[in-house]
């Protein structure tokens, strides 16, 4: 019997990267109907620090021995990301469809190809930049059709959270690639840290939650597996692939969006819109060609 031959590691990492992306395809739509009993920041703080406790168990070693260093970029991760990206973004579903909200996070894209190349030292290829540009062109067709009334407040919440996510990418892809900590700490500590903080902060400015059972459920579920599961395999991922694969890679999710924002809460797309994502999809699979040792053209996910 044949053996099945074993998946390279950028293989697997970008397995784990699409399984993260298709993950958080959905959250804009939980996040969206969560919205109609909760705030923002107290959904935000809530399934944060929830995936950190179901995390918690799965954390080996000591965290003592990680250093003041260590302990300060666990917190500066948290801050970016849970609190300032996600909460500001969060805030911004009050103002915009779920999949607009989903397709803003595209633009990180050529932020990405800039800081990754000035901070982390990785220089995308020509092919990379082709297909970031294409990606860009597809966001303008997407918002061709203009602002609609009320929504100019969720755009700038929605910039806020982008500027929280570029922190987050690249100081995120520096501490995974020097492998100094386990992926299951480097998850867990920043959601702890980033959730407790923005629970405090949601307790403040929001007041006591009030669940219904529909919003109870969507927040477990938040934290199980839009939070711990997808951080996990997204920490995984950065581990073998640059800053800005990943972000463009996370361009799928507004796809995913736009189905499930069909399916579930009926908002629909515009056909240059539809148009606009599908370039975009386009400018991803270029960004993720690659050549092998051999000269060889390989596919996006293919080794």
């Amino acid at each position: 019997m044949q053996e099945t031959p074993a998946l390279s590691p950028r293989l697997r990492a970008l397995y784990a990267g699409l399984g993260a992306t298709v993950i958080w395809a959905s959250t804009f739509i939980f996040i969206k109907i969560a919205l109609q009993d909760l705030g923002p920041l107290s959904i935000a703080g809530m399934r944060y620090f929830g995936g950190f406790l179901i995390l918690l168990p799965f954390m080996r070693g000591s965290v003592r021995s990680l250093g003041r260093d260590l302990w300060w970029q666990m917190a500066w991760l948290g801050i970016s990301c849970y609190l300032v990206g996600n909460g500001a973004f969060f805030w911004s579903l009050k103002y915009l469809p779920a999949v607009t909200a989903s397709f803003m996070v595209g633009f990180l894209s050529i932020a990405m190809l800039i800081g990754g190349a000035i901070w982390l030292k990785e220089f995308p290829r020509p092919l990379q930049i082709v297909g970031t540009l294409i990606c860009l062109f597809g966001s303008g067709l997407f918002f061709s059709p203009g602002i609609a009334a009320g929504e100019s407040v969720g755009y700038a919440l929605a910039g806020i959270g982008l500027l929280g996510f570029i922190a987050f990418g690249l100081l995120g892809r520096s501490v995974a690639r020097q492998q100094h900590v386990d992926t299951v700490i480097l998850t867990a500590l920043p959601l702890g840290l980033g959730g407790i903080l923005t629970l405090v902060i949601a307790l403040v400015v929001e007041g006591l939650p009030r669940f219904s059972l529909q919003s109870g459920l969507i927040v477990l579920w938040l934290a199980a597996v839009n939070t711990s599961l997808a951080y996990w395999l997204y920490t995984f991922a950065l581990r073998t692939l640059t800053a800005l694969e990943m972000n463009v890679l996370l361009n799928l999710s507004p796809l995913i969006t736009a189905v499930l924002a069909w399916i579930t809460i009926d908002e629909r797309l515009s056909r240059i819109e539809l148009v606009g994502m599908l370039v975009a999809l386009l400018g991803i699979g270029l960004v993720q060609y690659r050549k092998d040792a051999d000269g060889a053209m390989d596919g996006p996910i293919k080794e």
